[in-house]
């Protein structure tokens, strides 16, 4: 999958024909998927590319920081999910303030236009773009009329009784409601980063973990969770805590510490990528090591009687 950034890049040769999917893909939920499959299938009648525009910074980053909200995935995630959905490239505009400025005409010809020649475009429903987000779709449709490109946009894509949307999905993370934000996004919830030494307590209670440096910013409040960790090319079934060791009293901020069912290994320097599955309890302070070390062992059996039924 080739990468182009506007306005740094040349437009890639390799890009014939852009269908374009076009919009700023947080989590890369199941509304962002039926776009991303729509414009494939585009790209294959059209013999053309199937692309991804987005934007970097997150563009309320810029226009309104002190709303702007924490993101579901780092921009390497959302590279590597879009990579798997097939997409062939992506063009990622980088989000500045001269650029916030844009009134929508001049975002359609500069970018898509002038430098990415596209063919088709693909939006959600509630697509806005440039000055104040005062484009909408009818006035996307209206400008690739003039400037010979089609546009076309996806309905509202529902899960049971909700609407799919990353600002809803944003809100269950928040809450703890790992399993329902998962069950929108279509895939885990997931902390990606690198393990890192901690205290060694873990061990110590017979419980070892993988202390987790992540970039990522928006994280599940502090408790316990049955979580995935995949270390290469491994899924294992885990047990995640988040939270400060209230028994300990050691941290003043948050800490990610996964613990991985039936591995015995040094993970130090690793990548992992830990897939929220379940939400087990709070995070609470025990009266002694003993009584934390009892309900560490109980996590540890729940969570394997859940893996018992799931298949991962």
């Amino acid at each position: 999958m080739e990468v182009a950034w506007f306005p740094d890049d040349p437009r890639p040769a390799r890009w014939h024909k852009p269908v374009l999917a076009l919009g700023n893909f947080d989590g890369l939920h199941r509304g962002h998927l039926k776009i991303i499959e729509r414009v494939r299938r585009g790209a294959v009648e059209r013999a053309a590319t199937a692309l991804v525009l987005t934007f970097d910074p997150h563009p309320p980053r810029i226009v309104r920081p002190e709303k702007a909200p924490p993101l579901l995935m780092t921009l390497d995630q959302k590279l590597g999910a879009l990579e798997k959905a097939g997409v062939q490239g992506v063009a990622i505009v980088r989000f500045t303030q001269e650029l916030s400025q844009w009134d929508p005409e001049r975002f359609v010809k500069g970018v898509l236009v002038d430098w990415l020649r596209v063919a088709e475009v693909w939006v959600g429903a509630d697509f806005l773009f440039g000055r104040n987000r005062s484009g909408n779709f009818t006035m996307l449709r209206t400008l690739g009329a003039q400037h010979g490109f089609r546009a076309e946009k996806i309905d509202a894509v529902r899960y049971k009784d909700f609407v799919v949307s990353s600002t809803r999905i944003r809100r269950l993370v928040a809450e703890g409601r790992v399993d329902e934000a998962g069950a929108l996004l279509g895939h885990h919830v997931t902390l990606a980063g690198v393990v890192v030494r901690g205290a060694g307590r873990g061990t110590a209670l017979g419980v070892p973990t993988a202390n987790v440096r992540t970039d990522n910013e928006l994280w599940p409040p502090n408790g316990v969770y049955a979580t995935t960790a995949t270390v290469g090319s491994v899924v294992y079934p885990s047990v995640t805590n988040i939270g400060v060791r209230p028994t300990f009293q050691d941290l003043s901020t948050p800490a990610i510490e996964v613990h991985l069912l039936g591995v015995e290994r040094d993970l130090y320097d690793q990548q992992i990528a830990v897939g929220f599955i379940q939400r087990l309890r709070d995070e609470r302070r025990f009266a002694d090591v003993d009584g934390l070390k009892a309900q560490l062992e109980a996590d540890v059996r729940r969570v394997r009687r859940l893996f018992d039924r799931l298949s991962i």
